[in-house]
């Protein structure tokens, strides 16, 4: 009797929480007809949003509504426009590399830029003992950025080159991600900001509780990217945190890869900075354009920034384009294997032309759900006659991908849909002979630590873990 006399106490504050919930319905219902990307999608969701649109429609705001048209107003301030026009004038554009790769130039919109040099950084240790060293040379600026910073060994360790640049006068800019870094504590960050370093979330401006920020949740910066002074650039697949060293127990030897490019390749890593800072924080960089810019090397670079707020979907637009020109070896690396169907076709087809198509994943997992998804697609790549190789020397994490002896490409992007649809990414390609000669002698030895998929591999799994596997597969679209 108490519940039933509560309920018609308070009948007119539940009827109205429920016809506001219909109304959020329609109202997500109309969004997602007039932004559909796929039918299948689209229906999924309206179908969800008519028969139970609680909890649909918080489960919509989180993973379905994409709302970055103010970070375009992040491109304007960055004087992306001006700098494209400012490359040409100093005459760092490769102009036949960005001819012979105009889909990737327009998805970038910037050029290759000639003139760099860079070298791959083979897992944690070299890695951070590259970007430590280079922070240390610092005499003007410093910009971080990091999907994870962890407040462990190597954390406070990065902590302290930070530091130590700031009391010097260098002026050190830090950005992470507020999902990503959730568990990075108040102390850390006070600690940096008590010696005038300036560190912010992505979401700074777009607390989790605002009606926009509780949608953005889902779409994360994924990227990893250190600049020091316009002149030297470290983009990869490593995080600040002692699992990247290797100091996993679980997962043991932490497989990963960076580079670290000197020259006007910088610049543009530091304009992806510029983009981001100002999103998070409204705050405007200067732009620090040298009137003249080092040129250490002769190789052409280009740096691509990609994400949700991408008018198409430019990630998946650049590796589709890369895969329907492979015609030798197509080589791809990454910890998650989750594509959507226009890589999957793409795929099909190289291998179908006779590529030596290779996917190298790892064995072991460290997200359950996406591993297992990964098995799910993989599977079906191995059915089309794709070799797919899993590494066994510790946990793979590099994200690299090489086509013919044409381009290389290093980064932040994961195969998968998050990685080509949801989160802030970035790749640097290379088409130089020596970087890719180089990147393919470490693919050879990244293949010979893991061993070949066969078809009575497939044959030999059992019922309930392939079921588990297309199970997961199913949350292809969020994972």
């Amino acid at each position: 009797m108490d519940l039933v006399r509560a309920i018609a106490d308070n009948f007119s504050f539940l009827a109205t929480l429920y016809l506001a919930n219909y109304l959020l319905a329609f109202v997500c219902s109309v969004r997602e007809i007039m932004n559909s990307r796929t039918s299948q999608g689209t229906i999924a969701w309206l179908l969800s949003l008519l028969i139970l649109p609680f909890p649909t429609t918080i489960i919509y705001l989180l993973f379905g509504w994409k709302l970055f048209d103010d970070y375009a107003e992040s491109q304007i301030h960055s004087g992306r426009t001006w700098r494209l026009a400012r490359s040409e004038d100093l005459r760092i554009v490769d102009k036949k590399t960005n001819d012979h790769w105009p889909v990737l130039r327009k998805v970038a919109e910037l050029p290759f830029l000639y003139g760099n040099s860079a070298s791959l950084l083979i897992d944690g240790e070299d890695t951070f003992a590259s970007i430590i060293d280079g922070i240390s040379r610092a005499k003007d600026y410093v910009l971080v950025q990091f999907y994870i910073i962890r407040d462990d060994d190597l954390g406070r360790r990065f902590a302290d080159a930070l530091i130590e640049r700031a009391d010097a006068g260098v002026q050190v800019y830090v950005l992470y991600d507020d999902a990503g870094s959730h568990a990075l504590p108040r102390s850390y960050k006070e600690r940096l900001k008590s010696h005038g370093v300036k560190i912010t979330g992505f979401n700074h401006r777009h607390p989790f509780l605002r009606l926009y920020g509780l949608t953005r949740i889902n779409y994360r910066n994924h990227r990893k990217n250190v600049v020091v002074d316009g002149v030297e650039s470290w983009v990869g697949g490593h995080n600040v945190g002692d699992e990247y060293l290797g100091k996993n127990p679980k997962l043991g030897r932490w497989r990963d890869t960076h580079v670290h490019v000197t020259g006007p390749a910088a610049l543009a890593c530091a304009l992806m900075f510029r983009e981001d800072w100002h999103w998070a924080t409204g705050e405007e960089l200067p732009a620090r354009y040298p009137d003249t810019i080092p040129t250490p090397g002769n190789q052409p670079i280009l740096v691509m920034p990609t994400g949700p707020a991408d008018k198409l979907e430019d990630c998946a637009i650049a590796f589709t384009e890369v895969i329907s020109r492979a015609r030798e070896r197509l080589w791809i690396v990454s910890p998650y294997f989750v594509p959507g169907i226009e890589v999957q076709t793409a795929l099909y087809a190289a291998s179908l032309r006779g590529v030596d198509v290779r996917i190298l994943l790892p064995r072991k997992p460290d997200h359950l759900i996406v591993w297992l998804a990964s098995y799910a697609h993989a599977d079906q790549m191995v059915l089309h006659g794709i070799k797919v190789h899993r590494y066994e020397k510790g946990f793979l994490h590099q994200k690299v991908i090489l086509c013919d002896d044409q381009i290389a490409g290093v980064g932040t992007v994961n195969f998968d849909y998050r990685s080509f649809n949801i989160n802030f990414e970035a790749t640097l390609w290379f088409t130089d002979s020596d970087m890719i000669a180089r990147v393919a002698a470490m693919l050879d030895t990244d293949f010979e630590g893991s061993y070949l998929t066969t078809e009575r591999n497939l044959q030999r799994r059992s019922y309930p873990f392939r079921l588990l596997c297309q199970g997961a597969r199913l949350f292809s679209p969020i994972l």
